[in-house]
């Protein structure tokens, strides 16, 4: 049985594509040419040290910079996952938790993380609340960029019907712990999920129960 899907494909369907690392590059180029993008950096603390654009931040080593990782549930407990779209620079076509970004310098991370689902999903968080937070340095094998990040993470739920932005999502599904188990064996997923969903775990069994099987 195919997973739910938001856009009505089977998220099982999905394979990162043969062109996805000539893309990849085009779009980096492509970001490099348009207005610059800051991001805040921080200390192993998470204070806030200066700014660096967005790019050059994820540049091999990397600098370590604020980022946020958000987990949206429905009402039966399962997780919404998106598909990266195929444009963007950086892990482009992969699977990954419901959103993730980072916040603008001085932008508090639970206005940035409200905000970025929105803007994405066309669809803000019924509930959203904090998580604690990660820090983790995951390479990106496809792009060669380096996630240096001292992650904000936030769960909550969702029940807005979907509305994806293509620019930056090819696709959604919600799935159940066993769906998700599978599909994580045939597509490929970010570098960085399986860390912030572990990180996450705790206070997703408190938001929606021992039940669900998270």
């Amino acid at each position: 049985m195919p997973i739910s899907s938001a856009e009505g494909r089977s998220a099982g369907s999905a394979a990162l594509p043969a062109s996805a690392e000539a893309a990849s590059a085009a779009s980096a180029a492509s970001a490099e040419a348009a207005e610059p993008i800051m991001l805040e950096l921080v200390d192993e603390d998470g204070r806030t040290i200066g700014t660096a654009e967005k790019l050059a931040a994820h540049v091999s080593p990397g600098r370590l910079h604020r980022a946020f990782s958000v987990f949206l549930f429905d009402d039966a407990g399962r997780l919404l996952l998106q598909r990266r779209a195929l444009g963007k620079y950086h892990s482009p076509g992969v699977w990954s938790n419901t959103c993730c970004g980072h916040p603008y310098p001085g932008e508090p991370p639970f206005v940035a993380a409200a905000r970025r689902t929105a803007e994405e999903l066309g669809a803000a968080p019924a509930l959203l609340r904090e998580a604690g937070t990660v820090r983790y340095n995951h390479p990106d094998p496809l792009s060669g960029l380096v996630e240096q990040e001292y992650n904000h993470l936030f769960v909550g739920t969702v029940r807005a019907g979907l509305e994806p932005d293509p620019e930056e999502i090819e696709d959604t599904a919600f799935v159940t712990p066993a769906e998700l188990e599978k599909l994580m064996g045939e597509v490929t997923f970010s570098a960085w999920f399986s860390t912030v969903l572990d990180a996450a775990r705790p206070a997703v069994r408190e938001l929606i129960g021992d039940g669900a099987g998270w």
